[in-house]
């Protein structure tokens, strides 16, 4: 289960509405990928399609999907969206993550 906070649901839905998704009906897909100081770094992105490998979920009207292999690394975590003095961005609190890097877009396990 990957949960996402008020904010953050407010900046997915801002930002899909701009870039043309539909937030009751399109995804936002969260994913990892190899790389970053840490040695994983995470993806966001908005998608329309689902495929056959993803999981679905869906938490404060956001819905999420994850490929099976980073779900792996991101069970339990939690999307932010911190607009505060030093920098904007989402934020994923990964209980997983051992490890992360000074800018928190990459982590270890």
């Amino acid at each position: 289960m990957i949960k996402v906070s008020d904010t953050a649901r407010r900046k997915v839905v801002e930002l899909m509405t701009e870039e043309g998704y539909d937030a009751s009906s399109d995804f936002v897909r969260v994913g990892v990928k190899s790389g970053g100081c840490s040695g994983l770094s995470y993806e966001l992105k908005f998608d329309k399609l689902q495929s056959e490998e993803d999981k679905v979920f869906e938490d404060n009207a956001v819905r999420i999907l994850v490929d099976k292999k980073s779900f792996l690394y991101l069970v339990g975590t939690t999307l932010e969206y911190s607009g505060g003095l030093n920098g904007k961005g989402f934020v994923f609190n990964n209980p997983n993550a051992q490890r992360t890097c000074g800018c928190g877009e990459s982590f270890s396990l």
